[in-house]
């Protein structure tokens, strides 16, 4: 072991606690200021919100932890591939499928939860079956786990290190947030004509989908790559999404995609229950599954339009229900043609579709370089933790 540190057992580094749920049926108990916490608020290491509260008299029937505890998740379906661990900066209630970890003397508890993501892998393992997809941590286990400990000034020192790469990325999540409440407005009020571009006068109308797109139904050669739609990544390699790989002989009746096409699945998902709408922006020729619809724009702009305003799963859901049609068995069914048969309020002067067309494209690169630099900094941030956190980067305290 690296001179100055420990291989601590969990048990010996926090005191645990076990949370619960105060009586539903109370609405005195609900509704304060004191946050309880749950999995669905345990996203990021940093709590920055809760969905439900408890007032004094709720929080007396259940555990409330100090600042500075650590949540870990011991129950629940997410635990098969992730362990939510969350640092608190305010005293919280927990409900019954959370452990409080209060660091003792001399840990940072900050540190902690830095070196207990470090070992997520490693204690997942330890994850069993609870029955109905439920995972569950076994506390004794979590407790045995060890944890490298360094002196304390140095815990302090490594936290404030990570900490400052947690600041810029927690920034640039801000400034995705921002970028995406943009494209909402843009959505309801500069697409729609109710904020008209400077400078342009023409005309919108109703049209349907059939005016100003094309069903094409190319078939790939052979030589193209198969790809499938994402609801937040749109057009993906199926391979590495799926990790399944296609013979050529699988694929000869599949549809070929142009860049710049839109591609209807039908395939329905929690967020877009009738299906998802997206636009092609592979540079390449690729194929798709024959179950996909895929139509070609009159023109570029329109396409970027349309994928603009179909990024709303509301836009999507408005669009397509009125299209739908019972079909055998009262499954739901929208054909290719009845999909072109909808309408949407657009522009017709090619000019402003370009223009408003420049402002999705300025926006969207915007988000990309936000998104790159997150993945980035989140990449900097996992291998200094391994360098850190494992002690072979000593840091000076």
């Amino acid at each position: 072991m690296i001179e100055g540190w420990k291989n601590v057992p969990l048990s010996e580094l926090a005191t645990f606690y076990s949370g619960g749920t105060p009586n539903k049926g109370q609405p005195s108990y609900w509704g304060g200021a004191i946050p309880w916490v749950t999995v669905k608020d345990m996203k990021v290491m940093r709590l920055n919100g809760v969905g439900e509260s408890l007032t004094e008299e709720g929080a007396d029937t259940v555990r409330v932890v100090p600042a500075g505890t650590v949540l870990v998740l011991v129950r629940g379906m997410g635990l098969f591939k992730d362990l939510p661990v969350v640092l608190c900066d305010r005293p919280v209630a927990f409900n019954q499928d959370i452990k409080a970890l209060v660091a003792k003397k001399n840990i940072d508890s900050e540190y902690l939860a830095f070196a207990l993501i470090a070992r997520k892998s490693d204690i997942l393992r330890h994850v069993d079956s609870a029955g109905h997809g439920t995972g569950r941590l076994d506390t004794d286990l979590l407790k045995s786990t060890p944890l490298p400990i360094p002196p304390l000034s140095e815990q302090r020192k490594i936290s404030e290190i990570l900490r400052t790469w947690d600041k810029a990325i927690e920034k640039l999540n801000a400034l995705r947030a921002a970028n995406l409440r943009r494209r909402i407005w843009m959505r309801t009020h500069l697409f729609t004509g109710r904020t008209r571009r400077p400078g342009y006068s023409g005309e919108w109308r109703e049209v349907a989908l059939g005016e100003i797109l094309t069903e094409h139904r190319l078939h790939g050669t052979g030589a193209e790559e198969v790809f499938s739609v994402s609801v937040h990544k749109g057009l993906v390699n199926q391979i590495e999404h799926l990790g399944r790989s296609f013979a050529a002989a699988e694929t000869g009746h599949y549809n070929r995609v142009l860049p710049g096409d839109i591609v209807y699945t039908k395939s329905p998902t929690g967020e877009f229950p009738l299906g998802i709408i997206k636009q092609s922006k592979v540079s390449q020729e690729v194929i798709v599954s024959p179950l996909y619809g895929v139509f070609s724009p009159t023109t570029h702009a329109l396409g970027v339009i349309l994928d603009a305003l179909f990024e709303s799963p509301v836009a999507v859901r408005n669009y397509l229900h009125p299209l739908v049609q019972k079909g055998a068995k009262n499954t739901i069914a929208i054909t290719n043609r009845r999909f072109l048969e909808g309408k949407l309020h657009l522009p017709m002067d090619p000019m402003e579709q370009a223009a408003i067309a420049e402002v999705i494209d300025t926006s969207q690169a915007e988000l990309s370089c936000i998104e790159a630099e997150i993945d980035l900094l989140t990449r900097q941030k996992r291998g200094l933790m391994e360098k850190l956190l494992t002690g072979e980067w000593r840091v000076k305290s």
